[in-house]
């Protein structure tokens, strides 16, 4: 089966999110803004009051007048140290509630990915995106986007007050502008598609890790080793190329910046000093247009650095909001099944366009009845089951629940009365009740308590330390996994879903869990109807029917008896099983 790589938004797309979150929180970043503004002003009348001081001083003048200069620039400093701290306050809240939202929405759109997405996509995308690029896309709005927009407000403001203190000593710093302009501008063309190429490239190290870590006995086993190292090379030399290209752009760009920041200052006490031998302007405006192109460095300085994390938080923005251009999976029209019959007709399914895995697969299953599906492997049992779980959409043909499509049903309806059960049972880190009550959180403690008693689990929550608040999962309490699976099947009862789809639920476990898992597994199963996917026989043999799935067609269907007297593919398969 072919794994799917998930999409990545455009750059219009990202501009466009990016003005919508604007607008969301335009009044804070108003506030935000007039404050740093203001702050900035208070730090320009200092350079400006230095060269009031210095022409005073050369034309003479009393030291009340010196006195006033000096206060001046005190009260300035002051009010600038004042208004800083505030503004600094207003950006990291404005930070930190747009960074609340971004990863809000990012946790929505990730819970709400069609089931057949989770199901085929890479899962070092899935991982990648929701912490590489959301933690970059946090440092972005947390520190980049209000830094640049203080920067770019200072910048404007100080060139404003170097052009009052005198044209002619403000124009020498204007030489810089067609140099950073065709450096950044050759910096920006290419440092997009490098940033999502070296997404790209960890994506794909942290799949193959994915795949060697948890596979590491097998590697060792077989011999791997050396074909599985060749693997991570060609991923890991990937992602350095791509890491290489863009610190080279990064170090290029760099150099040109610092370069920049002398020219100005130069050419304005180069220039300046001309003017002033020629009497074009006072000693205290070249002194002060200088001062005020130094601190111009500053906020250009700020920029031009958080440029560089403007770009991969862009990157990291595009790779978010692709997931939300994932078409549904579902298309809910509120209708509701009328009774518990599960019927297939005509369905096919294919991984790959051309390739059907499925095909015209015709299938009537009853409410209360048990339905075993077996076969060879990579004859299509498995995805029979997500079919008629409703987890992936037919290719063409029609499930259907009491007669409306399952892709009819929202989420939450069709879990409500379809519930998917496989090998995978995960703790969630919370506690034991919440595990329980996932599916259905207005479900009281009686019920999670009684659906722990029938799965035979009652023992051992009543001994935990807290009961039902004990905290489980990661940094919790630990279970076993015959505990674990426990919990799955009792948060299962709790759900109550009228139809299980069970793809070998207990086939990962050892034979003393397994015993008790299957014990659970049948008080869970009772009066429902149930879907099994069979790769061990021996689950087959009681259930009242039974599915032959061989080349994605269902050759035979009957009891095991029935199956075994018609000596086709499942008496073959059972004289196989028991090495007949």
């Amino acid at each position: 089966m072919s794994r799917a790589s998930l999409p990545v938004a455009g750059t219009a797309e990202v501009r466009e999110h990016g003005r919508a979150l604007a607008r969301r929180h335009a009044a804070d970043l108003v506030w935000m803004l007039a404050l740093h503004g203001l702050a900035a002003v208070c730090g320009l009348v200092a350079p400006w009051l230095i060269g009031r001081l210095i022409d005073e001083v050369v034309r003479g003048t009393t030291a009340a007048t010196v006195n006033q200069l000096g206060l001046g620039l005190l009260l300035s400093l002051v009010s600038q140290a004042a208004l800083t701290y505030w503004a600094v306050q207003r950006s990291c809240r404005f930070g930190e509630k747009v960074t609340a939202e971004i990863r809000e929405d990012f946790v929505d759109r990730v819970v709400g990915l069609p089931l057949s997405t989770v199901e085929d996509a890479e899962p070092g995308d899935l991982i990648t995106r929701a912490s590489r690029d959301t933690d970059a896309l946090t440092n972005t709005v947390r520190y980049g986007v209000p830094e640049t927009l203080i920067a770019v407000l200072t910048c404007v403001f100080t060139f404003t007050a170097l052009m009052l203190v005198g044209p002619l000593t403000a124009l020498p710093s204007l030489v810089v502008i067609p140099l950073l302009w065709a450096g950044t501008r050759w910096y920006l063309r290419r440092s997009g598609a490098a940033y999502r190429r070296r997404g790209a490239s960890y994506v794909a190290l942290g799949d193959s890790l994915a795949e060697t870590v948890p596979g590491a006995r097998t590697v060792e086993a077989l011999g791997l080793r050396a074909w599985r190292r060749r693997a991570l090379d060609r991923d890991l030399g990937e992602a350095y190329e791509a890491e290489r290209h863009t610190m080279w752009l990064r170090s290029s760009w760099y150099l040109l910046v610092e370069f920049s920041y002398v020219v100005p200052v130069v050419a304005t006490l180069a220039v300046g000093g001309l003017l002033h031998s020629h009497g074009l302007a006072t000693l205290g405006q070249v002194v002060a247009a200088t001062l005020y192109v130094r601190q111009l460095i500053f906020p250009l300085d700020d920029v031009l650095s958080w440029m560089d994390e403007l770009q991969i938080g862009s990157a990291s923005l595009a790779r978010v909001l692709g997931v939300s251009k994932l078409p549904a999976d579902r298309r809910p029209t509120g209708a509701v099944p009328d009774g518990e019959k599960l019927t297939a007709r005509a369905v096919t399914y294919s991984y790959l366009p051309g390739r059907d895995i499925l095909h015209g697969v015709d299938l009537d299953i009853a409410p209360g009845e048990r339905l075993a599906v077996v076969g060879p492997s990579g004859s299509g049992k498995s995805t029979l089951g997500k079919l008629l779980a409703g987890t992936y959409e037919p290719g063409s043909g029609t499930v259907e629940l009491g007669g409306v499509r399952l892709v009819e049903l929202g989420t939450g309806e069709l879990r409500g009365r379809i519930a998917l059960v496989t090998q995978e049972h995960h703790i969630f880190r919370g506690t034991l009740r919440e595990n329980l009550t996932l599916a259905r959180p207005a479900a009281g403690d009686a019920e999670a308590r009684k659906a722990l008693e029938v799965v035979g689990a009652a023992g051992w929550a009543e001994a935990l330390p807290d009961g039902l608040e004990t905290v489980v999962g990661s940094a919790g309490y630990e279970l076993t996994a015959a505990q674990a699976q426990q919990v799955a099947l009792a948060r299962l009862l709790v759900a109550d879903p009228h139809t299980l789809v069970l793809d070998e639920a207990t086939a990962l476990l050892d034979p003393a869990t397994a015993r008790h898992a299957e014990r659970a597994l049948a008080a869970v199963m009772g009066g429902r109807t149930v879907i099994a996917i069979a790769h061990r026989l021996h689950t087959a043999r009681d259930a009242d029917r039974i599915a032959v799935v061989e080349d994605g067609r269902i050759c035979e269907l009957g009891s095991h008896d029935e199956l075994l007297a018609a000596g086709g593919a499942y008496a073959a398969l059972w004289r196989t099983w028991h090495g007949d």
